[in-house]
């Protein structure tokens, strides 16, 4: 009797995207590995971001902004986005950038295979528009949004002709704890907008992951990647996969078909050596009789 396919061929219609965010530590080169190991990972894509601290932070917001101008130097030069960019192409895997302001998106179209908004720009209107009209695919982030402003976002999106809208479930939290994941949230999404939807993850967690494909069907997993623990922003808290860590996840929904195997009322062929060392049924102990004089 054989299992059920629906869930063993999941694997093949989910796209993961590794979010580099930070952790490329202004270095080209870094930003090289993110892409090869991005790539070896098995990922769709390869996700970095485009801001200005001083054009994120309100000056007026004087505490904040002093603080975040100390983090100016995380900033991803932009003549980088081109070589980033060619890069991507040359080693056969989607570049995508978040850009967080109205002039890094028009900077960034001809560069990237699709936008990401993040979490935080989603009631920004005119920021949505700039991407919507590049009729490019804008993959939006719902962090911290009720459902009237999802809804006025993806509606805004359409209206300025985007080319393909996905969503992703997200908590705001840096690491979220897995009691606030609310992944129904996706299957509320997915029924609703009527397109793909997945999950942003910011707990390092395996098992989320598992259940937001396998339980709520998520077609997109983006995740936070670090190359060594070296990042800047993995060294901000606990929210950023190392890649042998994301590799176990990966590897086993890939070959899950294999572990989830056929209904079989005969035992393995793998146990067929091990099966002649059981106890004999006449006198209990190991080997089985006929084995003994070869063992």
């Amino acid at each position: 009797m054989e299992l059920p396919r629906e869930n063993l061929l999941v694997m093949n219609k989910v796209k993961f995207i590794a979010e580099v965010c930070s952790n490329h530590n202004g270095n080209l080169k870094r930003c090289f590995k993110f892409v090869d190991v991005a790539r070896n990972l098995g990922c769709y894509a390869v996700k970095f971001q485009l801001f200005t601290i001083s054009n994120l932070y309100s000056s007026n917001a004087k505490k904040l902004y002093k603080k975040a101008l100390k983090k100016k130097k995380r900033e991803l030069p932009r003549k980088f986005i081109p070589l980033i960019s060619n890069y991507c192409k040359k080693k056969k895997i989607k570049f995508c950038c978040t850009p967080f302001d109205i002039n890094s998106a028009k900077f960034l179209e001809k560069y990237v295979d699709f936008f990401k908004i993040a979490s935080y720009e989603l009631i920004w209107s005119d920021l949505l528009k700039a991407c919507a009209k590049t009729q490019k695919t804008v993959v939006l982030s719902t962090g911290m949004a009720n459902f009237r402003e999802v809804n006025k976002a993806v509606n805004l999106l359409k209206k300025n002709n985007c080319k393909k809208i996905e969503l992703l479930h997200c908590v705001s939290a840096y690491p979220a704890n897995v009691s606030s994941c609310n992944l129904k949230s996706i299957d509320f999404m997915k029924n609703f907008f009527k397109c793909d939807v997945g999950w942003s993850d910011h707990t390092v967690n395996p098992l989320i992951i598992y259940s937001a494909i396998h339980n709520h069907k998520a077609k997109l997993i983006e995740f936070h990647l670090d190359l060594d623990g070296k990042g800047w922003e993995y060294q901000d808290g606990d929210h950023c996969w190392l890649p042998n860590q994301i590799k176990n996840v990966i590897e086993f929904l890939k070959k899950e078909k294999k572990v989830e195997g056929n209904f079989s009322k005969n035992f393995s062929k793998a146990e067929e050596k091990e099966r002649m060392l059981r106890s004999d049924p006449e006198d209990g102990l190991r080997p089985l009789k006929k084995v003994r004089k070869n063992l």
